[in-house]
This record gives C-alpha cells, sequence and structure tokens, in this order.
C-alpha cells in the first residue's frame, strides 16, 4: 500500500474547490486513457460540497459523464430519496444536473424497496452488483476504482466502519450490513476496508478542528481496528486532502503539500 502524501488548503470552501478540480481532472485523465473511470462518493459536508464544487465549476465539461460508473462508500439505510441518504444528497449536489447513464450510477439499495426489512441481505446484494462489474484484470470482487472519496469522523471513522465494530475484522466481504452504529440512524450499510483498498488512489476529504485528533492518529500508525481511517489506502495514491484546521495536530515526517 502507498505512503499518503498530505495537502493542505486553507479553509473548507477553498477545500471543497480543490478537490473538485482534482477530481474533474483525475477523471478526465482516466477517461483519456481508457474511455471509463469509476468513483466512489461519500458523504457529510464536505463531501457534497465538493459535488456541488463540480457542478458550478465550468471545468465539469472535461469528464465524459456518460462514461463514469458512481458508487458509494457507504450508505444510510433509510428510504429512497430520504433527505439524509448520501445518494439523495449527491443527486442533488451534482449527478442530477450532469448527463450520466442512469445505468452506471449504484446507490445501495433504500429502506423502502423488496430489501427493506433485510439490511444483510440488501449488503449481499450490493456486493453481487460490485462483483459483477468486476474486470479480470482487478483481481478482486469489486472494480478497481479510480478514486474513492473519504471523509473522516472526529472518532476516526470512515465510510460506515465505526471504532471497535466487528465489521473491521471482516477480510472477505466487500459489503457489510451496520448495526449498531454510534451516530444515528443506526442502521448503514457500507464498503469494508479490504474493497476501499481496492481502489487505485483513495482521497481523504477532511475540514475542521473537530478532526484533528482523528486525523494526527491515523497518520501516526494507529490501529485499524480503534481508527479504521487507518486501514484504507490506495494500491497506487493515498491522499489527505485538509483545510488547516483539520491539519493542525499532523505529526513530523510526513510529505506535506502545501497549497496557496
Amino acid at each position: 500500500m502507498t505512503t499518503p502524501v498530505v495537502v493542505v488548503h486553507h479553509d473548507a470552501d477553498v477545500l471543497a474547490q480543490a478537490v473538485a478540480a482534482r477530481l474533474v481532472t483525475r477523471i478526465a485523465d482516466v477517461q483519456a486513457a481508457r474511455e471509463t473511470a469509476s468513483v466512489v462518493l461519500t458523504g457529510g459536508r464536505i463531501g457534497t460540497a465538493t459535488l456541488a464544487a463540480i457542478a458550478a465549476s465550468p471545468a465539469h465539461a472535461a469528464v465524459d459523464w456518460a462514461r463514469l460508473d458512481v458508487w458509494w462508500g457507504d450508505e444510510r439505510f433509510l428510504p429512497s430519496g430520504h433527505e439524509e441518504r448520501n445518494e439523495t444528497q449527491a443527486r442533488a449536489a451534482l449527478l442530477d444536473t450532469m448527463p450520466v447513464d442512469p445505468a452506471r450510477v449504484h446507490p445501495m439499495p433504500a429502506a423502502d424497496g423488496r430489501l427493506a426489512d433485510d439490511p444483510e441481505a440488501a449488503a449481499r446484494h450490493y456486493a453481487a452488483e460490485l462483483a459483477e462489474a468486476a474486470r479480470p484484470e482487478d483481481h478482486a470482487d469489486v472494480p478497481g476504482f479510480d478514486v474513492v472519496l473519504l471523509g473522516v469522523g472526529p472518532d476516526g471513522h470512515v465510510a460506515s466502519l465505526f471504532p471497535d465494530q466487528p465489521a473491521l475484522y471482516e477480510e472477505e466481504q466487500t459489503v457489510v450490513a451496520v448495526r449498531g452504529a454510534p451516530k444515528p440512524p443506526p442502521i448503514r450499510l457500507s464498503l469494508t476496508l479490504p474493497a476501499l483498498r481496492a481502489a487505485s488512489e483513495v482521497w481523504f476529504v477532511v475540514a475542521g478542528d473537530d478532526k484533528a485528533a482523528a486525523v494526527r492518529m491515523a497518520l501516526s500508525g494507529a490501529g485499524q481496528v480503534q481508527v479504521p481511517a487507518a486501514g484504507a489506502k490506495g494500491r497506487q495514491r493515498t491522499l489527505w486532502l485538509l483545510d488547516r484546521a483539520a491539519a493542525a495536530q499532523l505529526p513530523p515526517g510526513l510529505e506535506r503539500i502545501a497549497s496557496p
């Protein structure tokens, strides 16, 4: 796995705009090389702000949206269209304004479909969809995602993988149902760490001084059970894209790039 690279931006607004520009460039470069690209989206304030920044930028025209596969790293197990679903927020911020191919947008199952009463079955369904999309060269039961976007909670959680929960020991399943999450709603679906680590690049996008301690622990060699963010790394690149507040407690010795 890759050594993390840290990029620090002035504040959360600048961070969202910078990540938006970086993501557009990455997708366009991948599509130029092999036509299609794939991203895994995250939720949260800064994740949604990044998507909105893409929509607001003229640079989004560089992406062939019809040749982009969109996945999610986790989802709140709520009814379709619920305002707290990551899918709902991503569609409102970006996807509904772009000419995406509906067949290439892969939301996690909702709590009002045929799997509404069985989040474990919903996790298996999404895992099967991922496996079907995997190519022989991926050597995994998930596609080799080009970019996975992740936020980090103050407790160090990523996706819906919370500290000290059984899902952090999972080595075979790619998607799990999470029950009893320490923040509402208690039932969620999440990619596992092995699925996240199948990505070519993993980008942590983190803003706010309430995240600074979690960022420090994740980058200081903490174990993934105690700090799940420490367990997610890209095969080719791992980026920590931070605002100054989130970067306030960085450990020494990291490869760090100060953004203007």
